[in-house]
């Protein structure tokens, strides 16, 4: 019986599966970067200026990149940059670099005007823009006047993640306006494979590396598991859809998949959220009159799922996932591995995805 050990949440869990059911493991390629590798990428950031970082996500790459720049500050007696963090996430920064001196607080209330601004993000793929780059998180958070426009230049109905598309054009316009730095990560689950350090415009270019090291070419399969991969992927069921984007080419009509995502901070999407409590009908999603945060998510969740079945095991309550979005909702892995031999047969082959934020099928 083949070993594999799947991420979920802070923890990994193991999938119980007879190699005769297996059918292929999924994973993400390419060659991490080392440290010293990493010191070069980011020798162009000027660190004696006075520097805030903006830390737009997290993850182990995102901490190796600030202990990678706070060793350069101490080798050259330089005072460490200020880190503004999502307010959500600042106890578990804190927590993540164990340095009380640190100064860190909640980058809501950022001046996009301040020079001395340095974002540092991770890129993944995204079903609207094609890519989530520093550039879309900036216009997501803070030009949210502009989604409507991005969300009516969308490539049909269905996610469209790894491509190259009208309205992406939308957040570099954002970005633009402003004198900002960025630091953009390419990473998989074992460490960071590429970065780009310059204008958010610019930085973008790392997606032919995302790209590379994502892109899977495997045919159809009528039965597939995806675990989110790193942590964060999989906070929300906002952010776990991602992944679930990035298989869906390779899901056979009629077939299942099982999105492995523990979701501990819950729905992660207004749209969905609003759907869920009744403030917003479907028929909302196609032309909307404002656009509200996740509802690209809420409108291809209702197409694909016109496609195949869609399973899922979190911790989110059953009248959440089951009652009102219709999935199919486990409590484990080892209850999802039995309904799909009891309901597809004891011999049906079953394609894993280990990492599905960092992997494109096509």
């Amino acid at each position: 019986m083949p070993e594999i050990w799947l991420s979920y949440g802070s923890a990994d869990v193991v999938l119980d599966i007879l190699a005769e059911n297996l059918d292929k493991k999924i994973e993400p390629k390419g060659t991490n970067l080392t440290d010293a590798e990493i010191r070069a990428k980011l020798e162009q950031l000027d660190l004696t200026k006075p520097t805030e970082l903006v830390i737009l996500d997290h993850s182990k790459a995102m901490q190796k990149i600030i202990s990678i720049l706070f060793e350069k500050c101490n080798q050259h007696s330089i005072p460490k940059p200020k880190l503004l963090v999502d307010k959500a996430h600042i106890h578990r920064m804190k927590n993540a670099l164990s340095d009380p001196t640190l100064q860190i607080s909640d980058f809501g209330s950022a001046n996009l005007s301040d020079p001395n601004l340095v974002f540092v993000g991770e890129m993944e793929f995204d079903g609207l823009f094609g890519f989530n780059t520093i550039s879309t998180k900036l216009v997501r958070i803070f030009g949210k006047e502009h989604m409507l426009s991005a969300y009516e230049k969308r490539k049909g109905n269905i996610p469209a993640p790894g491509e190259e598309l009208g309205n992406f054009t939308i957040a570099q316009k954002f970005s633009d306006s402003f004198e900002i730095s960025a630091i953009e990560i390419v990473s998989n689950s074992a460490g960071i494979v590429d970065l780009a350090t310059g204008h958010p415009s610019s930085t973008s270019c790392i997606s032919k590396s995302l790209l590379s090291l994502a892109t899977n070419e495997v045919e159809k399969h009528r039965t597939m598991i995806i675990s989110t991969g790193k942590e964060s992927s999989g906070e929300t069921l906002g952010k776990s859809l991602n992944s679930l984007w990035n298989c869906a080419d390779a899901i056979k009509e009629e077939g299942l998949v099982i999105l492995l995502a523990e979701c501990k901070d819950g729905i992660g999407s207004e749209a969905i959220q609003q759907y869920m409590e009744g403030r917003m009908s479907l028929d909302r999603l196609k032309n909307p009159a404002r656009y509200v945060d996740g509802m690209e998510d809420l409108l291809f969740l209702t197409e694909v799922a016109k496609n195949f079945q869609i399973g899922i095991v979190s911790i989110l309550p059953d009248f959440y996932t089951k009652d009102k979005l219709g999935m199919i909702a486990f409590s484990g892995i080892k209850h999802a591995m039995d309904y799909i031999l009891k309901t597809q047969g004891a011999r049906q082959k079953i394609a894993v995805v280990s990492d599905g934020s960092h992997v494109l099928l096509r």
